[in-house]
Order: C-alpha cells, then structure tokens, then sequence
C-alpha cells in the first residue's frame, strides 16, 4: 500500500484570524504527525487488511474528535465567545477524514474493513 500523504486545506488556513500564526503551525504540525503514524502503522502492518483496519481505528478518533468540536461550537456563541478556533478543529477532522477515504489504495480497503465490522457487530447483537 502506498503511503498517505496529508495535508491542512489552504481554506481552513485562511479562515483563522490572521494575527494568530501558532493555530495554523499547530495544525499542519498535528497533521504531519498524524501522517508519520498512520504511514508508520501502515507500514508494520502484516496486510493490506490489518492496514486499513488500524486506519479506520484513527478514523473512528477522529470522528470522536469532530463531534467533540461540534459540540463546542454552540456552547462558545452560548457564552458570546468565538468558535472559530473550534470550527477550524471540526473542519480539518472532516477534511483528514475524507482524505483518508479519497487515498487510491486506501480508500477501498476502508469500506470493505468499514463493512466487515458492521456484520460483524450485526451478528454480535443478534446473539444476544
């Protein structure tokens, strides 16, 4: 599998306030780190399936993580506060999200792994 190459979209970018450079330089340094790791498990991964399955884990944080933002955002305009720290947050999980899901190779592996899981747990909760 080839590796993942992620990136902090150029609108995001543009969005942040422009006298604060740290939030954009701690994006695109989060999100490097999050390609090292992912090429990493990538990489150690016995195959393709356990490749994807390890990636799909990292999703399924970054979904947590998404929500966790979204949350944030209504309860900050509660308090009169600026959200868009925590917008640009949100957007940049979805944005890594489908960039996993848009990888040529990747992306493929994922929704079969993504489907095998749902059987799975199907099955699981029809024992019960």
């Amino acid at each position: 599998m080839d590796e993942i190459a992620l990136g902090v979209p150029e609108p995001i970018l543009e969005r942040l306030p422009e006298d604060d450079e740290s939030a954009a330089a701690d994006m695109q340094k989060a999100v490097a780190g999050w390609e090292e790791q992912l090429n990493r498990v990538i990489a150690e991964a016995d195959d393709e399936r356990e490749a994807a399955g390890k990636v799909l884990e990292a999703i399924d944080r970054f979904e947590e993580r998404y929500e966790t933002y979204d949350a944030f955002v209504p309860e900050l305009r509660a308090w009169g506060q600026s959200p868009i720290y925590a917008i640009a947050w949100r957007t940049l999980y979805a944005d890594v999200i489908a960039q996993l899901h848009e990888h040529d190779e990747l992306g493929e592996h994922l929704d079969r792994e993504r489907n095998a899981r749902l059987v799975e747990d199907g099955i699981r909760l029809k024992d019960l």
